[in-house]
């Protein structure tokens, strides 16, 4: 049984316990996922029409997200029976004639709703279903980005992966990503904090350093 708390995290803090039965067995997240970042996502029902096409959608791109070190953990308050089933039932859908798809990553059995309460997966307009949020979690275990969408809108896979990428590059480089970065793209650099630096960054004159403002200078990307 799933402890139970209704407490929702929000960005910097640690990602809650729990201890499920999934579609590939019991977890003890997050502590089994060390190591890795987890795109930890909620859908609000098995056998439904928008969840289905973004399964197929994660499960067609679950390479990419392996070469960013991420995994995928889903969760409905569905039973095992009920995933396990549809899981199976997915595999006969050749989505937009693609190809058919096997899941390949788990998906939390939350009968319960105690891992859903814990993540804040149940809002007003839906009770007894879950919403369709994501969470970004650290090979630490801290939530580095919330997503959440509305019932009737399915998720934007590519966003997704562009905001692991970002959180990666800023990590490694102490670096933000500017409006609609994709990976290649010039990133920006942080305020500066003192009158020198401020006039540093505009007579630098290096050449992957582009500085529109004292307070926005942009960097090239070298990769």
């Amino acid at each position: 049984m799933c402890e139970t708390t209704n407490v929702m995290p929000l960005i910097g803090d640690k990602a809650p316990q729990f201890r499920c039965m999934t579609t590939k067995g019991k977890i003890n997240f997050p502590e089994d996922y060390k190591g890795s970042w987890v795109v930890f996502f909620s859908h609000p029902a098995d056998f439904t029409p928008v969840c289905t096409t973004e399964f197929i959608a994660l499960a067609k791109r679950n390479e990419e997200f392996n070469e960013l070190n991420t995994k995928l953990l889903g969760l409905s308050i569905d039973s095992l029976h009920s995933h396990l089933a549809w899981a199976k039932n997915i595999e006969s859908i050749d989505w937009k004639g693609e190809g058919t798809v096997v899941i390949p990553f788990p998906i939390v059995a939350d009968i319960s709703m105690s891992v859903a309460n814990k993540y804040g997966m149940l809002q007003t307009v839906a009770k007894t279903q879950t919403v369709r949020a994501v969470f970004i979690i650290d090979p630490e275990s801290i939530i580095r980005a919330i997503m959440y969408y509305p019932m009737s809108t399915g998720r934007n896979i590519d966003e997704i992966i562009r905001v692991i990428q970002s959180l990666q590059k800023h990590d490694k480089e102490n670096v933000s990503t500017p409006v609609n970065w994709v990976p290649g793209e010039d990133v920006v650099l942080g305020s500066p904090l003192t009158l020198e630096e401020a006039q540093k960054r505009v007579d630098d004159g290096k050449e992957d350093i582009i500085p529109y403002e004292w307070y926005l200078t942009a960097k090239r990307d070298k990769e």
